[in-house]
């Protein structure tokens, strides 16, 4: 990333692609934004306020000088003065990309009793070749004579986006043409994350061919090959095994339920979407070492898996280990999609004297839809069941803006410094970040590019906006105090770029200085605290 700093930032042109909005399009959100003023689906929108689709200069200075400067003083600011200090250096940086991204995010955003449209809702005539996008995209020949790659590669995939966005399909071909020459799953790690963003605009273009007559994107089939749950599965565990995205989330939800089951004698945990059970052994192991002696233990996973074999034999294990830590535990396996009608007493099968727990790794974000509506629900059936916590660890991110290039930006700023991250963990050609990266995060990125509607279920939000809609469900967040804990675990790993931090009671874990994780506890209101 460093070796794109210079260059990019002072020879950026303010006419890049990401500027040059179809003009068909700028025109169409501007006058259906009265139409959206009275509809009263309510959005899940970045900000609650009225923006216009412009992006001043210095805002598009903010974004590139986030993107390729990822090198922030990553100290966490515990001890002297110079730490603070460069905690709110580090803040500042980060509230000027947010500042920025909201911009890009929310062209047309309206309060929260209105509709959002989604970014290519309506197909438009003009072209991104006639407003001159492709002008602004250094060509091969400019490339070779000094221009360092990836900076191509960058200037490519923002005008080729652009293109996309437009229903320019001739253009964004032949822009897809020279990424595809760069790009490769097995260069360095900004050719990596480009070439699955370039899968990514590929599908979103196959799609594009399916239109609907109003106007809407037909999610069809997409010649993609299949992944099979192992795979999937594999990666994952690979991914939690190298790096500390996943341990810090089960660490610090681990950690919050243990403090808030001091003193319960029986406990039940609702894991939902359980798919595997990596996050359970080591609280199984701190229960056993209570002084006040072990509870009782249940955990009910709520899984719409089609293949339990492997999970049920995961459950066996642990239920066997539970019993050699002198641990009482139960295992229920609930094999049905999260619905509000699911989550009730009779359903769940509570008892009565038990401590309820809910858990959500990476998993409530996929509740959340162009409107509020389905998320609001879930989170009322949970608040029904009357839980002592929800704990929730959610990527840090905005990948549901209501428009799709600002989505693409994000994203694309986001999962950079994942694959930084990968490419210092990791030797280049090490067979388990490739699996980590085409089998995970390449289906992560996909998604979010490709897809719209029902079929888009990477929603991933940042912890301002989970606060929001948590707390107006009844649930106020709970301060985690396992930072010193998460620390050590991070220094097992062996690199210096992670970070850690924490906002308004949310731990957040990054890379240089981009928050990429949140972890957080939260509590019914009106309920006194367990810890």
């Amino acid at each position: 990333m460093e070796g794109f700093n210079g260059w990019l930032y002072e020879s950026f042109n303010h006419d890049f692609a990401i500027r040059r909005f179809c003009s068909a399009r700028v025109e169409l959100e501007q006058g259906e934004l009265g139409d959206a003023m009275n509809n009263d689906t309510e959005p899940f929108c970045p900000d609650d306020e009225i923006s216009t689709p412009h992006l001043a200069a210095s805002e598009v200075d903010d974004f590139v000088d986030s993107f390729i400067n990822m090198d922030y003083d990553d100290d966490d600011g515990d001890g002297d003065g110079e730490g603070d200090d460069k905690n709110d250096r580090n803040s500042k940086k980060q509230q000027n990309f947010h500042h920025f991204q909201d911009k890009i995010e929310a062209f047309s955003i309206v309060n929260d009793d209105s509709l959002m449209m989604e970014g290519d809702e309506l197909e438009m005539s003009s072209s991104c070749e006639d407003l001159g996008a492709n002008e602004m995209v250094p060509s091969i020949e400019e490339a070779s004579h000094g221009v360092d790659q990836g900076l191509h590669l960058v200037h490519l995939l923002l005008a080729c986006a652009e293109a996309v966005g437009c229903r320019d399909i001739h253009l964004a071909t032949s822009m897809l043409s020279q990424i595809g020459a760069s790009a490769t799953p097995l260069g360095d790690s900004l050719q990596r994350v480009s070439y699955c963003f370039a899968i990514g605009l590929k599908s979103r273009l196959s799609l594009l061919q399916n239109v609907n007559g109003n106007g809407t994107i037909a999610n069809c089939a997409i010649d993609v090959p299949m992944i099979a749950r192992e795979e999937k599965m594999e990666a994952f565990q690979l991914l939690y095994q190298t790096t500390p995205y996943i341990a810090f989330g089960f660490l610090a939800a681990n950690e919050a339920i243990f403090q808030a089951a001091q003193g319960k004698g029986s406990l039940h945990i609702i894991d939902l979407g359980m798919k595997h059970t990596l996050q359970w052994p080591s609280l199984i192991r701190a229960l056993a070492s209570r002084p006040e002696g072990p509870p009782t233990l249940r955990i009910t996973a709520l899984t719409s898996d089609e293949d339990l074999v492997e999970l049920e034999a995961s459950m066996k294990s642990l239920l066997e280990d539970a019993s050699s830590l002198g641990i009482a535990m139960e295992f229920h396996l609930i094999s049905e999609p999260v619905t509000p009608s699911l989550l009730t007493r009779d359903n769940l099968n509570l008892r009565e004297g038990e401590s309820l727990y809910i858990n959500s790794v990476m998993h409530l974000h996929k509740y959340v839809k162009e409107s509020r509506g389905s998320l609001k629900a879930i989170l009322q059936a949970i608040k029904k069941l009357g839980p002592a916590l929800l704990t929730m660890v959610e990527q840090d991110a905005n990948h549901n803006g209501p428009f799709f290039l600002g989505r693409f930006l994000e994203s694309l700023h986001y999962y950079s410094a994942i694959f930084d991250s990968l490419e210092a963990s990791l030797p280049r050609h090490s067979p388990q970040r490739m699996k980590i990266e085409r089998l995970h995060f390449a289906e992560e990125i996909r998604n979010i590019v490709a897809y719209e509607g029902t079929d888009r279920m990477e929603r991933h939000e940042r912890a301002d906006q989970w606060r929001r809609q948590l707390g107006r469900a009844g649930f106020q967040v709970m301060g985690l105090k396992c930072l010193s804990q998460a620390r050590m675990m991070l220094s097992v790993y062996g690199c210096d770029g992670y970070s850690l931090g924490s906002e308004k009671g949310c731990l957040l874990l990054g890379w240089k200085g981009r928050p990429l994780m949140l972890a957080s506890a939260w509590q019914l209101h009106n309920v006194s605290s367990a810890y």
